[in-house]
């Protein structure tokens, strides 16, 4: 069984905490370590798990190690796991900058060890579901909308939340981005709270992503568009509608959705299906999925590699953001 250790104990360190002690038969949970005493003590009590000392302690009594902490010690709590050949979990954004995620990508290389970013949104079981639909998107459309929450302010919007769409989003389209244009501001903390990007990719694929920390409601929605089909995934509510068209072949069900085109073509038949979604804990499958890719020693589904595009294309887009600001 894999010794296991977090780094982090902040809200979503004591989600992972929960859900690795109830992950017995894949990980044995040594501990934990927060840099705020009184909170590790409060963990530690709560969870009846051995709160260390230190991250070096803690790191040379496991195999694999649990980085939840905040966005800006990512760097250097997963360096010390790789310079200690140990596995490595590191919640998204996967670096404070580009340049720590490439020094950490050549010490994860140098180690021989596996790693896995947090990317939670692959594992929605929406989203899953939808996967076997898309087919070489050409137009997608992104809302994700939070009400604010102090948690995250230390990053901007892109950093935050849209990079759960930039990977998902990277993930299907598989070209290179040829043009960022991009806008944003500030309301409430130091850094963008909204923002709004358009990516054009080489293939022609147009992306409009849209997120906000500052609604009045809750969104997670994106919507691709395709030859012949149309999918939305709700990645909140966790359903997913698919709109698929086929050209009409004799005389339709009377019950069948037409449409037709007139002269641009033939008639074309609506089918609507709505796969069943089964409940999951995306959480819980990240980390069974880094379990499993340890074990037979095979490349994590999202890579360090996905971990610096989705970065890549953040960056490109908080540039794009600051060039307008400062118009």
């Amino acid at each position: 069984m894999l010794k296991i250790g977090v780094a982090g104990a902040g809200h979503l360190g004591k989600i992972h905490i929960g859900i690795l002690k109830n992950l017995d038969t894949k990980f044995n949970l040594v501990g934990f370590y927060d840099s705020d005493p009184n909170l590790a003590s409060e963990v530690e009590a709560e969870f009846g798990i051995r709160a260390f000392n230190s991250i070096e302690e803690l790191i040379s009594n496991i195999d694999c190690l649990d980085v939840v902490t905040a966005t800006l010690s990512h760097f250097e709590v997963a360096k010390l796991a790789a310079q200690s050949r140990k596995h490595i979990f590191i919640e998204k954004p996967l670096t404070e900058t580009i340049e720590e995620a490439r020094k950490l990508q050549k010490l994860v290389l140098e180690a021989d060890v596996t790693a896995q970013v947090g990317h939670v949104e692959r594992f929605n079981p929406a989203f899953k579901a939808a996967q076997q639909f898309i087919d070489r998107p050409m137009f997608i459309e992104t809302h994700r909308l939070a009400q604010f929450n102090p948690r995250g302010t230390d990053v901007p919007v892109v950093l935050d939340l849209m990079i759960h769409d930039l990977d998902i989003i990277l993930s299907v389209v598989k070209s290179n981005v040829k043009k960022v244009s991009a806008s944003g501001v500030a309301v409430i903390s130091d850094s963008h709270d909204i923002a709004n990007a358009r990516v054009e990719f080489d293939n022609g694929c147009v992306a409009n992503i849209t997120a906000s920390r500052i609604s009045l409601k809750n969104m997670r929605k994106t919507r691709f568009f395709q030859k012949d089909a149309y999918i939305s995934v709700d990645f909140l509510n966790k359903e997913t509608e698919v709109f698929e068209m086929e050209d009409v072949h004799g005389t339709p069900d009377p019950f069948d959705l037409v449409l037709d085109l007139g002269a641009q073509g033939p008639k074309k038949k609506i089918l609507i299906d709505k796969p069943e979604i089964k409940e999951t804990n995306a959480i819980r499958d990240e980390l069974v999925s880094f379990h499993d890719c340890i074990r037979e020693k095979k490349e994590t589904p999202v890579t360090i590699d996905d971990g610096i595009g989705a970065m890549e294309l953040a960056y490109r887009i908080l540039d794009e953001m600051s060039k307008v600001y400062l118009k």
